[in-house]
């Protein structure tokens, strides 16, 4: 068994031809390019593209298959070098019965089956070349279709305010929204972790991903997770999620919540932290309160610890977020040992401060050892590194 550096959740931002796809996504963002720097600068191996429904971007995958970039492997997944991505799309539901809209992930082992789903999202979608689009079906009739074309389905981000399962405070079991049984895995989130997360008791059953849900390139795999794979296909992803044949995540890496722009409750208008149970800003008199994930959690807590075998919970701090580490700087590192990961993982600290100024290479050695003391994000504004 291999281990395997896995981010799921990247966007595409324009099509080949310069189209819209996520409107909020960089527009350097092509699938080209989303592939060249997960394999050549973030060193993954693994990578789940989730807007691979838009036709456009299935014509670009075809032109890459046609010119031998790229090739379908039999137990699914396409294969570019030693990166290997797995089709998906992230769609938003909203219907009476689960008070949305809840965004979730659908991964199709093929191409092929891609295209029969675009097709058959574009009879219940509005636009199918844009990304996240409202779905006009329940959550189990999306779930039933996923899993006719043996499809991976996740629920995303399940604890962000706004669109999530959890988030908006209304939904208070998945039971409500999803059939349990055809549900593979959990997406955290970047403002919880699995200590947070896994005070809610339903979702013990699951694998926890954690992903970056990136609208950059610089964002790709600010969240990921390393998993024990034989090879990095599709199937094996999918045993990996059920824990099946040794196949499992050994740890999931992420920020610490209190970077993640969703941690406290807060004022949306002068950001002022409020307790949770708080309807009003106490200091600028604002009705406008976000609450907080943390404090959500709370709010549903059902149990106090994780389920026996959870894997670890490890929080990074990604390389850009680190004061005094600009693009230079950065793209001078990934030059000179070949990858984000290796630099987060594996340098040591001598290597390291050969290439740059001693503050950067103490601030990579802190991070690493999770030894960086930060302020809490909320109300949309992410957290801070403090001064160190």
């Amino acid at each position: 068994m291999k281990r395997y550096y896995v981010d799921l959740h990247i966007h595409i931002g324009r099509t080949w031809t310069g189209k819209p796809v996520k409107i909020t996504g960089a527009k350097s963002l092509t699938f080209t390019n989303i592939i060249e720097h997960a394999r050549n600068e973030k060193g993954l191996n693994m990578i789940g593209i989730i807007d691979c429904h838009s036709p456009e971007v299935i014509e670009e995958i075809e032109s890459l298959i046609a010119s031998g970039d790229l090739y379908e492997h039999p137990d699914g997944g396409l294969i570019f070098g030693d990166l290997t991505i797995i089709p998906g799309s992230e769609l938003e539901i909203y219907d009476k019965q689960c008070n949305g809209p809840i965004h979730v992930l659908c991964f199709m082992p093929k191409l092929a089956v891609m295209k029969e789903f675009s097709a058959w999202l574009s009879g219940h979608l509005k636009n199918i070349q844009l990304s996240s689009q409202r779905i006009y079906v329940t959550g189990m009739s999306l779930q039933q279709k996923v899993k006719s074309l043996e499809g991976i389905f996740i629920p995303a981000h399940v604890f962000t305010p706004f669109k999530s399962l959890y988030g908006k405070g209304v939904n208070k079991s998945l039971t409500e929204v999803f059939d349990p049984g055809l549900i593979d895995g959990i997406e955290l989130g970047l403002s919880s972790n699995t200590d947070m997360a896994d005070q809610i008791g339903e979702i013990h059953p699951y694998t926890f991903v954690t992903n970056s849900d990136a609208h950059s390139l610089a964002k790709i795999a600010r969240e990921y997770q390393v998993v024990a794979l034989e090879e990095p296909t599709f199937l094996e992803l999918e045993k990996a999620l059920k824990r099946e044949d040794g196949r499992h995540f050994l740890a999931n890496y992420g920020l610490d919540p209190l970077l993640g722009k969703y941690h406290k409750t807060v004022c949306s208008e002068c950001s002022n932290p409020l307790h949770r149970d708080e309807q009003i800003c106490n200091l600028c008199g604002s009705h406008k309160v976000i609450k907080g994930v943390a404090d959500r959690i709370l709010e549903l807590k059902t149990a106090e610890t994780s389920p026996k075998g959870r894997p670890p919970y490890i929080h990074q701090v990604p390389l850009e977020f680190l004061p005094g580490l600009g693009p230079k700087l950065l793209e001078k590192l990934v030059n000179h040992f070949g990858s984000e990961m290796v630099i987060l993982h594996e340098v040591p600290y001598e290597a390291l401060r050969n290439v740059v100024p001693d503050k950067i290479a103490s601030l990579i050695m802190k991070a690493r050892a999770g030894e960086i003391s930060l302020h809490a994000g909320g109300g949309g504004k992410y957290g801070k590194i403090a001064d160190q």
